[in-house]
């Protein structure tokens, strides 16, 4: 397509992560892989929970000043008497696992293939989870995409960024969402893919974005639930400062003026409440991962407590931290458990400070001021972190298809909603289709 020779890409460059120099040659195989447990694994979880020292919960402290404990001994109770790993060890196999050696590094991923009706076309497309989750946030999601009775379904590959559950994490400095980008787009390649479409949230999102950025030609359609743009800083004040009353000016429309005002409060103050880890993620994530990576309570404290509030910060005020309003402990506690059996959580938590510490510069980085010009799906849910309007996306993507205020729905969209995810990805993918050349 025309467009896509006038884009502005971002290089791709290269990278090894394992220790010593980078080979002449790579192991190109894709190997099957089966997720397994031990009894003696499952004894020593069950040894350290039992083992847990709690801490008596504050009078009425509901979840203001974290996870909970009288609800943490709970959900510690659930995990040693009533939690089946074995069971869902045989739930996480129910799709085909595979590893692949790229960069260095094996990386995991599921590869789910449709079920195909008689005149439907079959189209690729990469799935990209973010922290604390794991490809199992989209297991849900899955039969959505892979069963459908429109004009198209999908064969969709959902990787673990390197570090995160199944796959290596790098053994040295520096590895960014660029790196995860470059040898997610290596993947594909492997697979023989060179047109799909990609979705992500979280990092997923940074990560499918910088895709976009490397090889446009590649990408047929992106689509996100995580959307972070702004309209420079100029024009983000005069936007901030006269949205509120008269919006129309500024391009705001009356939901997005609910979704942003009070200003201060729903992106100052709430955001100060919520940030915390992030900071010490992008500075010491070692020293505060060490705990974690010792006590499964911790860890599960440390995981869930974003299940509760990023998914809607008035679940604070609940005892439960209305953790089974929407997921089941089950499902819950396999993504701890994805983290807890591979000791990827500190890992996991130095990807913050790889792409956010003071020498990565993220804010001058050159996929930061890069425009996206992929055909582009935005999916923008209420209970998301940060609202960003449809007027401010433009100023990144250059080519919005579909924008859509979903009516709930927070920070875990295929976890807590994956019927409206679908949905939303489905229509986008169907505007796409109908103005590609045939």
């Amino acid at each position: 397509m025309a467009w896509r020779k006038k884009t502005k890409k971002i290089p791709v460059g290269d990278g090894w992560w394992r220790e010593g120099e980078k080979p002449l040659s790579e192991d190109r195989t894709i190997r099957p892989f089966v997720v397994e447990t031990s009894e003696e694994m499952i004894q020593d979880l069950y040894q350290r929970i039992g083992q847990t020292r709690f801490t008596e919960s504050l009078e009425d402290g509901r979840f203001h000043y974290g996870f909970n404990s009288a609800y943490l001994k709970k959900v510690a109770k659930y995990w040693r008497h009533e939690f089946d790993w074995e069971k869902q060890v045989r739930v996480l196999n129910k799709y085909p696992h595979f590893k692949t050696n790229i960069e260095g590094l094996d990386v995991h991923f599921i590869h789910v293939k449709p079920v195909q009706r008689t005149g439907q076309k079959v189209l690729p497309l990469m799935m990209v989870h973010g922290w604390p989750g794991s490809f199992y946030e989209f297991y849900r999601i899955l039969p959505l995409l892979t069963e459908t009775e429109g004009d198209f379904v999908f064969e969709v590959i959902c990787p673990s960024i390197p570090g995160y559950g199944y796959s290596e994490a790098p053994r040295k400095q520096g590895f960014s969402s660029l790196d995860a980008a470059r040898i997610f787009h290596k993947l594909m390649d492997r697979l023989h893919f060179t047109d799909y479409y990609i979705q992500g949230g979280d990092w997923g999102s940074l990560i499918t974005c910088n895709m976009a950025q490397m090889k446009p030609e590649y990408i047929r359609g992106m689509h996100l639930n995580m959307i972070n743009a702004r309209a420079g800083s100029t024009m983000t004040i005069v936007c901030l400062l006269v949205g509120r009353y008269l919006p129309f000016l500024v391009g705001f429309t009356r939901e997005d003026v609910c979704r942003i005002y009070p200003y201060m409060q729903k992106n100052v103050y709430e955001l100060l409440r919520e940030s915390g880890y992030m900071h010490i993620q992008a500075t010491k994530p070692d020293t505060a991962g060490c705990g974690l990576n010792d006590s499964p309570v911790g860890l599960a404290a440390y995981i869930l407590e974003k299940f509760s509030t990023w998914t809607d910060f008035k679940n604070r005020d609940l005892e439960d931290g209305g953790l089974e309003r929407k997921f089941s402990l089950d499902d819950l506690l396999t993504n701890v458990m994805i983290y807890w059996t591979t000791g990827s959580i500190i890992p996991s938590m130095r990807f913050y400070k790889e792409n956010l510490g003071s020498s990565s510069n993220f804010y001058k980085r050159l996929d930061n001021v890069t425009k996206i010009y992929v055909p582009t799906g935005l999916a923008a849910f209420p209970h998301e972190l940060v609202h960003c309007p449809r007027v401010w996306a433009r100023s990144r993507f250059t080519d919005i298809r579909s924008y859509t205020y979903m009516p709930r729905g927070g920070h875990f969209a295929a976890f807590e909603e994956p019927a409206l995810l679908s949905q939303d990805l489905m229509q986008f993918v169907k505007k796409v289709e109908s103005k590609r050349p045939k």
